[in-house]
């Protein structure tokens, strides 16, 4: 199973139902100003997961569990520790994706083909309008639920839903262009902690293959921060 492209190119969510089933929907622009309000002030986050992978008729094809922690801008750490263990880090210059399983670290420069990526969504700087639209703003209990789609047609997902209860993100959820879903259930999670520049740079290991963007690997961006290969 490889690491989500959702995160890079993060991360299905097996609670796909239909628009009705959320109960009453909101003016969309109450929705942006819902993840505009989210973002604001947030300087990082750290949190646990499940993730749960569905294919295109609902069947769940794998799940995994995790820890995220994100230090803005630009700067994220994704720990998958179970069934596998694989590392995605950005630490402000590159996305380093590594699969020990497999001693293979695949490097991709962050630039403007992934500022409209779930990962950037949380991690970046930049106008969330300049690259999501917001379709859909509903209500279901106590959940709100806030769906996004691309500006951009170059991204490997359709959508992405962000479900706010009370103050905190609890869940992510993604659709691509397979028709694949995928769910992130957050827990234990924190708004601006105080984080270890450290975690957000990456040392190859010895013995790994290193495929992508190898330029200046030797020395890691200095630290100033998803969706998400799945092992099948």
């Amino acid at each position: 199973m490889k690491i989500h492209r959702a995160l890079t190119g993060m991360l299905a969510l097996a609670l796909l139902v239909s628009a009705s089933s959320f109960g009453a929907a909101a003016p969309n622009d109450a929705g942006l100003q819902r993840v505009q309000r989210f973002l604001t002030g947030m300087q990082g986050l750290q949190a646990q997961f499940h993730q749960t992978l569905s294919d295109g008729k609902g069947a769940v094809t794998s799940e995994s569990n995790g820890t995220l922690a994100i230090s803005r801008p630009n700067r994220f750490r994704w720990d998958y520790t179970d069934p596998y263990k694989q590392l995605i880090v950005a630490d402000g210059t590159r996305i380093w994706l590594y699969d020990a399983d497999l001693e293979q670290v695949t490097v991709k420069r962050l630039d403007d083909s992934i500022s409209a990526t779930p990962a950037m969504l949380l991690s970046g700087q930049g106008n969330l309008a300049d690259n999501f639209t917001v379709t859909q703003t509903v209500q279901d209990g106590g959940v709100q639920w806030v769906q996004l789609e691309p500006k951009s047609s170059d991204t490997d997902f359709k959508w992405v839903r962000l479900g706010f209860a009370g103050e905190d993100l609890k869940y992510m959820q993604l659709g691509d262009k397979l028709g694949q879903k995928t769910l992130l259930d957050f827990t234990h999670f924190e708004r601006n902690p105080k984080l270890d520049p450290a975690r957000f740079t990456f040392k190859v290991p010895p013995g790994a293959d290193v495929i992508g963007d190898t330029a200046d690997t030797a020395a890691p961006a200095k630290s100033g921060p998803a969706t998400p290969t799945e092992k099948r």
